[in-house]
C-alpha cells in the first residue's frame, strides 16, 4: 500500500523537526542502504523521495 502525499510530509516534517544534525545522520544512513524504523513502512521509491527532499532542504544549510 502506497503512503499518501500528506503522510510523506508529515514523515518528512518529523524527520526535519530532529535538526541539523540528526537529518545529516539520516542522509548518510539511507544512502548506505539502511532503512531506520520510521521509514520502514514505506515502500523503496517513497524512502527515495524522502532522501532527495532531505538533501534539498540540507543544501539551503550547506551553502557557502
Amino acid at each position: 500500500m502506497l503512503t499518501s502525499p500528506a503522510q510523506l510530509q508529515h514523515t518528512l516534517e518529523s524527520i526535519c523537526n530532529e535538526g541539523c544534525k540528526a537529518v545529516r545522520h539520516y542522509i548518510q544512513l539511507l544512502e548506505q542502504g539502511y532503512v531506520f524504523p520510521a521509514l520502514q513502512p514505506l515502500s523503496s521509491a517513497e524512502r527515495e523521495w524522502i532522501l532527495r527532499e532531505l538533501k534539498a532542504i540540507m543544501a539551503v544549510y550547506n551553502r557557502n
